[in-house]
């Protein structure tokens, strides 16, 4: 296969063209590969993206990393990668740098019971969701609508967040818990997770299981374009700080994201984990990347430097390994990249502000690299 795709191409280059490696201190991914091993042999293999790297391709990284001492020193964790992998910089056609971004895990105040002050739920699947291919989509509608409504009259889109939000799902069975703010609904359903904190301290984690299916819109790009928050201040700080400051117009900006995300419980028995993601295996804070799924594929290795990215390292420039574990609606090119950054509102703040430039190198273990010119 060529290293060259439409748009972009990749570059084999040393471990020691990667800026940050020789400090970087990957041992955090080895329990994270046995987890994704264990679900590509018991469960099912990843689907390859277009780049064309399989899971057959990943499987000998992924044993290999599940016999090394667990006691290994920082060195020894680099010295595995340098010896199984070569890496590769991902090259954008049109010289872009790659452009990463931060998700974390919220944790919401929620209710078992509606009343007056928990009135917004999280929902289960409903069942008229279905699932949409080629061989299902109606002819008329977008290709990429991946969930329809299952009707007496046909498949066609499934009511959008307005129509959601104003009881389309009431009183068939579905509520979760309830929330006290529909904003944060809104920005659990952006990151794809939570947990759920009810008034006797119990917890329960929450994790996305389908969508409506409409395309997602940013709300923070709505309010720029509105000239409401300048390009340079939005972050989900400042998005939220904005809704709080005009209640009245909270259903117009949040209903303009027509994308509604529904959820499943997630069994997270370990509080040090992070939620599971797409990959079907718990995320590791600060060594987590959700990718372009069409594109890559999961549990593949990818090396990340953001010049400018200083807070999530002390003032340093960020510079890590990471797993790819999961994916998202916002997270499209061969180039761009979220970091999951952790659970509650630390993790939250640190995740707010990120929308930095930067290199992406991914890890291609050697029996593969071949193919990409290597």
């Amino acid at each position: 296969m060529s290293p060259t795709s439409p748009g972009y191409r990749l570059s084999s280059v040393s471990f020691g063209d990667l800026p940050g490696w020789e400090r970087d201190d990957p041992r955090a991914l080895f329990d994270a590969m046995a987890r994704c091993l264990t679900h590509i042999r018991d469960v099912k293999p990843y689907r390859a993206g277009v780049l064309g790297l399989t899971a057959d391709d990943l499987m000998p990284l992924l044993a290999a990393a599940g016999i090394l001492s667990s006691d290994m020193t920082q060195a020894q964790a680099r010295a595995f990668f340098e010896e199984s992998c070569i890496p590769f910089r991902i090259e954008r056609d049109d010289a872009q740098p790659g452009l990463v971004t931060a998700f974390y895990e919220p944790e919401v105040d929620v209710s078992a019971k509606p009343d007056e002050t928990f009135a917004h739920p999280f929902y289960f699947r409903p069942d008229d969701l279905i699932d949409l291919d080629e061989t299902n989509r109606p002819t008329e509608m977008d290709s990429g609508y991946m969930f329809g409504h299952a009707t007496a009259s046909g498949v066609t889109e499934y009511p959008d967040r307005k129509e959601i939000d104003r009881g389309f799902l009431a009183g068939r069975g579905l509520e979760i818990a309830w929330a006290r703010s529909k904003v944060d609904v809104f920005f659990a359903h952006v990151q794809g997770a939570a947990r759920l904190r009810y008034p006797d301290g119990d917890i329960r984690r929450i994790t996305y299981a389908a969508k409506a299916g409409h395309p997602f819109s940013p709300i923070g790009k709505l309010l720029i374009d509105l000239g409401e928050i300048p390009r340079e201040k939005i972050s989900m700080q400042s998005i939220r700080k904005w809704l709080a400051e005009n209640p009245a117009k909270v259903d117009e900006i949040l209903w303009h994201n027509r994308s509604y995300i529904f959820f499943r419980d997630a069994d997270v028995s370990d509080d040090t984990l992070g939620p599971v993601a797409a990959a079907k295996v718990p995320l590791i804070a600060g060594r987590s990347l959700a990718v372009d799924r069409m594109i890559h594929t999961f549990g593949y290795p990818f090396f990340i430097h953001a010049p400018t990215l200083l807070h999530l390292d002390d003032g340093q420039p960020f510079a890590r390994l990471m797993l790819a574990l999961d994916t998202g609606s916002a997270i499209v090119g061969p180039s761009r990249g979220d970091i999951f950054t952790g659970s509650g509102y630390e993790a939250g703040e640190r995740a707010g502000t990120v929308r930095n430039e930067a290199d992406f190198y991914i890890l291609i273990p050697k029996a593969a690299a071949g193919r990409f010119g290597a």
